[in-house]
């Protein structure tokens, strides 16, 4: 069990608007102030420059802002920047960030590797869908960082693969997620494994109510960081779009057109109607994948390497990918179906208009979903405005008779987030490996499930096959024995319902 609650004072500390700080005023190590320099960094963003100074100090904080912030940075720098400046007081890892989603992890681990480059810290990378052979020795070879999502991470705890003895430095980095797809449990394991003296560092882009208790009982005398409102960015044009049912995917072959060479994220409801959606797009001309629950870790590390680079202009996506995608020049971001939360149009809109660009928001709705725009524009305290385009009008019909209750969020049989039910022995979790890899890979080809195994038996090339010191590879271990020769325990829960 968690150790008592403590101390839950909080202090609000704002940044003055006509201060303008640059990096050079934290005192980074000079390598890692090389390493923002290279990378193109030039003003910290506001919570870079609120919450650096304070994580130095070794204070616990409670971070509050939308998504795009640059709150990934605000805690690798000043972490970096202590683990190359003092002696640890124990071997072992001295760092452990959470991460809901694979994605996320790996967005994080990446960030890390740039800004550490050149310093000699060893980091690793730790989420399901892989072998667990390559995270094996890593993490007996010795680090001083983890990124993790936390059911592969509880996995290799109970396997005696990984202590944090030596821990310093506990970050749980998008909080709020964590709890919806049903980690809290998993949470309680891990920070009862950790010592309780500690720096613990909470990101969250909402505050319900279970986040709030969580802080209670995590963070001993907190500095909260509260940068803008938690709502999507003032660069977002939004817009609603009442359409029936069979006119959505022509509408959105409409909008397509409209928006030529431009970067676009589809949400979905379904891994399903995902996976179809984005062979539809395709056979139409357009430059389309997706990214869903049911594709192996490769075919996920192919589509969003592939959206990044611009290989692909559409990304068609279930909610696992409204936090996990930091693609700066996304323009526009279409809801095909409505979510389920106004949190989660929060976050899908938050994919776009990025480090203060501009960008679109598209939502189209049916009759049945005008209770949720009702309580997305509550949460927003703003109406959305309604667009029509000619030759797409909805039945009116539809819009005057009373609308159905708004969806709640998918819940397993145990109750649950992401469908969680027991198999062997214990709960379904995010980060573990599918139990079926057969699909769609991301090229509008099918696969054979033979062929996916060994695809994932041999991620990309510093993927969280193992370790890396930052700047320069290690080798991820022999690929023939990843993931081919251990049962699994788990299967993967998606955070969306299939």
């Amino acid at each position: 069990m968690i150790a008592a609650a403590r101390s839950h004072s909080t202090r609000l500390h704002v940044l003055p608007k006509d201060i303008l700080l640059s990096f050079d005023s934290f005192c980074l190590h000079p390598t890692i102030c090389a390493n923002i320099a290279r990378i193109g960094y030039e003003t910290p963003t506001p919570i870079q420059a609120e919450a650096i100074p304070h994580v130095a100090d070794g204070r616990d904080i409670m971070g509050l802002a939308q998504t795009g912030t640059g709150k990934t940075a605000a805690f690798l720098l000043p972490i970096i920047h202590r683990l190359m400046t003092t002696k640890p007081e124990k071997r072992g890892v001295r760092a452990l960030i959470l991460a809901p989603t694979r994605e996320l992890a790996e967005q994080i681990y990446r960030a890390g590797v740039d800004l550490g480059r050149g310093t000699r810290l060893r980091a690793a990378v730790i989420y399901g869908g892989v072998g667990m052979f390559p995270q094996v020795r890593a993490l007996r070879q010795g680090l001083d960082i983890v990124v993790a999502c936390p059911g592969r991470l509880l996995d290799h705890m109970n396997q005696g693969n990984v202590r944090f003895d030596a821990l310093e430095t506990l970050v749980l980095d998008e909080a709020d997620h964590m709890f919806d797809m049903g980690f809290l449990p998993d949470l309680r394991r891990i920070l009862a494994a950790v010592p309780e003296k500690r720096q613990t560092l909470l990101f969250s882009a909402t505050m319900p109510a279970a986040i709030a208790g969580l802080a209670g009982e995590t963070l001993t005398d907190p500095v909260t960081v509260r940068i803008g409102h938690l709502a999507p960015a003032a660069t977002v044009e939004h817009a609603i779009y009442p359409v029936s049912s069979a006119q959505k995917t022509p509408l959105l072959l409409h909008l397509l057109g409209e928006a030529a060479k431009e970067s676009v994220i589809v949400f979905t409801r379904t891994k399903h109607r995902a996976k179809n959606l984005a062979q539809q797009l395709c056979r139409a001309g357009h430059k389309a994948t997706c990214l869903q629950g049911n594709l192996s870790q490769r075919q996920r590390q192919i589509a969003m390497d592939g959206f990044r680079r611009g290989t692909f202009q559409v990304l068609v996506a279930t909610d696992i990918a409204a936090r996990g995608i930091d693609v700066s020049q996304v323009a526009h971001v279409v809801n095909y179906d409505i979510p389920d939360t106004p949190e989660a149009y929060t976050h899908r809109i938050g994919r776009t208009g990025r480090a203060e660009r501009d960008g679109q928001a598209h939502t189209f709705v049916t009759g049945e979903d005008m209770s949720m725009v009702r309580a997305i524009e509550r949460h927003m305290k703003k109406p959305l405005p309604r667009r029509s385009v000619e030759g797409f009008e909805p039945d009116p019909e539809e819009f005057r008779r009373p609308s159905a209750p708004s969806r709640a969020p998918f819940r397993g049989r145990q109750g649950g987030f992401g469908g969680a039910s027991r198999h062997a022995g214990g709960p379904r979790r995010q980060g573990d490996r599918p139990r079926s890899e057969r699909g769609y890979d991301g090229r509008g080809n099918a696969e054979h499930p033979r062929d996916d195994r060994q695809r994932a038996a041999r991620p990309h090339q510093g993927a969280n096959g193992g370790q890396r010191r930052f700047g320069y590879e290690a080798p991820a271990g022999d690929p023939q024995r990843q993931g081919d020769h251990r049962p699994r325990r788990h299967a993967q829960a998606d955070a969306t319902a299939a």
